[in-house]
């Protein structure tokens, strides 16, 4: 049965890391299901958070090739270890009068911040578990979701 795997790479920052480390899962047919990237506290590195679905040969191939790049410093699969993660949504939902307060109540019992208030619209952010972020979704659906920006997830190893 495949699974979600959650890959954090550490790269060096340089330019072209991110286009071969993608080249690499599309010339292999393996797919990224969200990936993030950003400086580390050394902003001579870079940190990719990558989610990739598959079984453990995929997750065994995607390992073995990301190691075999120069660019790359280090390769951890957290899918199983202690970690921390994070998604970022910001979503635009129609909110006339008479609907406003049932939106802004759902917001509320996410702790979701409203960052954008229109005539018919509510636009807020919610940042959570990517379980998390699929629920307050769900739950605000039925309102009409007019704008959705997803960041994917992030995720580090749990400290001891």
């Amino acid at each position: 049965m495949d699974q979600k795997h959650i890959i954090n790479a550490t790269v060096e920052n340089q330019p072209a890391v991110l286009s071969r480390i993608v080249g690499l899962f599309s010339g292999r047919g393996y797919n990224i299901e969200t990936l993030n990237v950003g400086p580390c506290a050394d902003p001579r590195f870079s940190r990719m958070t990558i989610t990739v679905p598959g079984d453990e040969h995929v997750l065994e191939q995607v390992l073995k090739q990301l190691n075999k790049l120069v660019d790359v410093v280090k390769v951890v699969d957290l899918t199983e270890e202690k970690h921390i993660e994070r998604e970022l949504v910001l979503v635009e939902v129609g909110a006339p009068k008479q609907k406003r307060p049932e939106v802004l109540e759902i917001a509320d019992v996410f702790h979701a911040e409203i960052v954008g208030v229109r005539e018919t619209t509510v636009t807020m952010q919610f940042v959570g578990r990517e379980d998390e972020v699929d629920d307050f979704l769900r739950l605000l659906r039925p309102y009409t979701i007019v704008n959705l920006a997803r960041s994917g997830l992030l995720a580090v190893l749990k400290g001891d």
